[in-house]
């Protein structure tokens, strides 16, 4: 066996005790996660029109009664967007919850229905861009805001290009298995690849030198200490300095990504927008400002549809209040 047969049999088994199913997963604390899932995959099965009505139906309740992430939807919006009118505001937020129920139901046929009729529900634009870049000799980072259906996303990029980016690991077991495969599945013939955040970037700036796209979603608060103060939609949000770095190290240009799902053709459209001029600059104010540009450009495609019940505003400049009590 030559050493690169043995490093992709070595990184198979990592991958397999780190996200395999273990036995563990049948204790009775889980019957209730693993009944919910059974219901999910039954769904699957139902025709598109009824799985989008009943996610619906379901943001629908879910906004009137999560009360704790409907007041975080409208604070976000309402910073972002300070001449929209309450009324306006509400509506957008009633608007959002369906379309996050509904791609939670979409979920399901991403992580248990073939990979043909996934990518049937998948319709691409500008992805002819990448080869472009790769034969200017350069390295691809795909900047991905956090959509509701940004597995669609994922999935779209991974299973026709060799890819890798962070991931997040779910408090609950179960559902961190099934996330954890539902990504992992689309890019397994190409070398795909997930990192925890534990990890840190080394193995994020390793693949990426050798040709894989790294996907990173860079609107997230992650506190004051790794992130610096950049406006997003005119508000300073704490944002980390990293993408630049990243494009410099790696030769990479940077290519934002917007999802949005289109209800007449029942598809997650995936549109790539040319390359950021001018990055990275080597100024990390500089940078973040433009990334945080380009997150905004992105969001305009479907504002509905951008996950607003994050607290992108957490982290407040010293002096400041939180915007969330």
């Amino acid at each position: 066996m030559g050493k690169q047969d043995a490093n992709t049999s070595t990184n198979k088994n990592a991958i397999k005790n780190r996200y395999g199913f273990k036995l563990s997963f049948l204790h009775p604390r889980y019957w209730l996660t693993l009944f919910g899932l059974a219901l999910f995959f039954i769904i699957t099965f139902f025709p598109m029109p009824i799985i989008d009505w009943l996610g619906c139906r379901f943001g629908d309740f879910a906004a009137r009664s999560n009360k704790k992430r409907f007041n975080i939807a409208t604070k976000n919006l309402s910073l972002c967007f300070p001449d929209k009118t309450e009324s306006e505001i509400r509506v957008i937020v009633e608007k959002h919850f369906q379309a996050q129920f509904r791609s939670l139901f979409h979920y399901c046929i991403l992580w248990w229905r073939p990979i043909s009729l996934v990518r049937n529900r998948i319709r691409k634009l500008g992805f002819e861009k990448i080869e472009e870049y790769r034969a200017q000799g350069k390295n691809v980072i795909i900047l991905l805001p956090h959509y509701v259906g940004l597995e669609f996303a994922v999935a779209g990029i991974s299973m026709d290009n060799g890819s890798i980016g962070l991931y997040k690991a779910m408090r609950n077991p179960v559902v961190n298995w099934v996330i954890a495969n539902g990504r992992l599945r689309f890019g397994k013939n190409n070398g795909g690849a997930v990192v925890s955040r534990e990890e840190g970037m080394r193995p994020l700036i390793r693949e990426m030198r050798k040709g894989k796209i790294l996907i990173y979603l860079a609107d997230e608060d992650l506190g004051a200490d790794k992130s610096i103060f950049a406006p997003f939609y005119g508000v300073p949000k704490a944002t980390v300095p990293v993408l630049g770095r990243l494009a410099k190290s790696c030769n990479a240009v940077v290519l934002t990504c917007s999802c949005c799902y289109q209800s007449v053709s029942r598809q997650y459209e995936l549109k790539l927008f040319p390359a950021m001029q001018g990055f990275p600059s080597g100024d990390d104010e500089v940078d973040s400002l433009n990334m945080n540009k380009a997150v905004e450009q992105a969001i305009e495609q479907c504002p509905v549809e951008y996950l607003w019940t994050l607290k992108y505003f957490k982290t407040r400049p010293p002096g400041e209040a939180s915007v969330y009590d």
